[in-house]
């Protein structure tokens, strides 16, 4: 991997091949160039450990430009969208590679508004940068960098609004919390504290040094759910390194998955809310489901946080999320957040006394199969065009990618904005009937 993946969602690369200091520099100050507001930018990182070699150039080059920054330190990304409003920030920048293995990193970029930036920011920024003039400015004239002490009150107030804290507390629920050497601890763990949670943190240290692989997946997990079991948890909540996903692991030591954050949040939200609810196409149909039973109308949209969000304001959404673990609660922020998850589950808990087991068991249940397939971007269109071809009885959607439909099951294949790879996502009645789906688009892709 000699070059870095950039795209409008932000930028992912290997430090030491693809990833370095100077490119750091050159995108985030191509960033600042196309803002237009006053106030300073806010930077922060999560765990890992060339975070700080990459935040101190970025500090660095906003600072040589004549930009203001505010420095965070360690915070979960949701955590920068709520700092960035609270500081009346001009924008943000998250230093994070979020699931991707120890050897990457990246950078996440916010609005003022507290938000991941959207695709036509995004492209402009990707002008910016392929078009870079680095100005710099006079030494009377260098932004001025200080650092910020406190940055979780703010985020654990919010979250803390929308359950009710007495009945948690009164449970005094035992909680795993898998932070996983990320930056999920630093709020995690006095969140957990503040409802009574009797906690057992692993991983508690932002350090970047990884235990198992970073992405929350039932395989990863599997030492997590062993300790649980080991605790007697009532709830186990396993975050990725930056912080905005969720999985949850329930009081047998069984993994329900990220899918199932959003549907137990969701579920528990709309007993009380009713309106508009997104989701992106990849997110399973549960969400549908609840939505039908609760009153409420589900909308999709196109794959990314920033389109979530986006449909979300424009539709004024009471909720919404990813099925990656991400809900979205715009009484906290536009951000997938996972200590909303982690709260909202305690809540739903509280509120009905019942097991994580139990509460899954009430929603509808489908099976998904989810693949990566590894395959050269010019030739992802031919994968599309042979996979319609194959299964020219389904409904064909191309709002993000492919998208194939029936009656009982759906597959959704999309290139990847991070790494050299396809996403497959399929969902049915059955296992074998999504997985027989994913299996038709690598055995295609293979061939190409």
């Amino acid at each position: 991997m000699s070059e870095p993946i950039i795209s409008v969602s932000g930028l992912r690369g290997i430090i030491g091949e693809s990833l370095d200091p100077i490119l750091a520099i050159k995108y985030s100050t191509a960033f600042a160039t196309l803002i237009t507001e006053e106030g300073p930018i806010v930077v922060t990182r999560d765990g890992r450990a060339t975070g700080t070699m990459l935040a101190q150039a970025i500090c660095s080059g906003l600072s040589a430009i004549g930009r203001d920054v505010i420095y965070g330190d360690v915070a979960a990304t949701p955590t920068t969208g709520v700092l960035v409003r609270s500081l009346n920030a001009a924008g943000g920048i998250q230093i994070s590679a979020s699931h991707n293995p120890a050897p990457y990193n990246g950078i996440k970029l916010f609005g003022s508004h507290g938000r991941v930036v959207d695709a036509n920011v995004g492209e402009k920024v990707l002008k910016a940068y392929h078009d870079y003039k680095f100005a710099v400015v006079g030494h009377d004239q260098i932004g001025k960098i200080s650092n910020l002490e406190q940055t979780i009150s703010e985020h654990i107030d919010l979250v803390l609004k929308t359950v009710d804290v007495e009945a948690i507390r009164s449970k005094k629920f035992k909680v795993v919390l898998d932070s996983h050497h990320g930056a999920g601890s630093v709020v995690g763990k006095p969140l957990l504290d503040a409802l009574n949670c009797h906690t057992i943190c692993l991983g508690g240290i932002p350090d970047g040094l990884f235990e198992h692989p970073p992405e929350p997946t039932e395989a990863n997990l599997q030492a997590t759910a062993a300790k649980a079991l080991d605790f007697g948890a009532d709830a186990v909540f396993c975050q990725d390194p930056d912080a905005d996903r969720l999985a949850v692991i329930d009081e047998t030591g069984s993994y329900i998955g990220e899918e199932y954050t959003l549907a137990i949040t969701l579920d528990h939200a709309l007993k009380t809310r009713t309106g508009n609810v997104v989701i992106n196409c990849s997110s399973s149909r549960m969400s549908a489901d609840i939505c039908h039973r609760n009153g409420s109308t589900l909308h999709m949209s196109a794959v990314g946080e920033a389109n979530v969000t986006a449909k979300m304001i424009e539709l004024d959404a009471v909720y919404g999320g990813e099925g990656n673990g991400g809900p979205i609660d715009p009484q906290v922020g536009y951000v997938r957040d996972s200590f909303v998850a982690m709260a909202q589950v305690l809540d739903a808990m509280a509120a009905s006394g019942k097991t994580i087991s139990a509460l899954k068991q009430d929603i509808p249940s489908y099976e998904i199969c989810k693949t990566k397939v590894s395959i050269e971007r010019a030739k992802i269109q031919e994968l599309f065009d042979q996979l319609a071809a194959r299964y020219a009885d389904a409904r064909a959607s191309t709002l993000d990618g492919l998208r194939l439909d029936w009656d009982d099951k759906w597959i959704l294949v999309r290139p990847s904005n991070t790494e050299p790879i396809v996403r497959a996502i399929a969902e049915a009645t059955t296992m074998a009937a999504a997985t027989e789906l994913c299996d038709a688009a690598a055995q295609i892709a293979a061939t190409l």
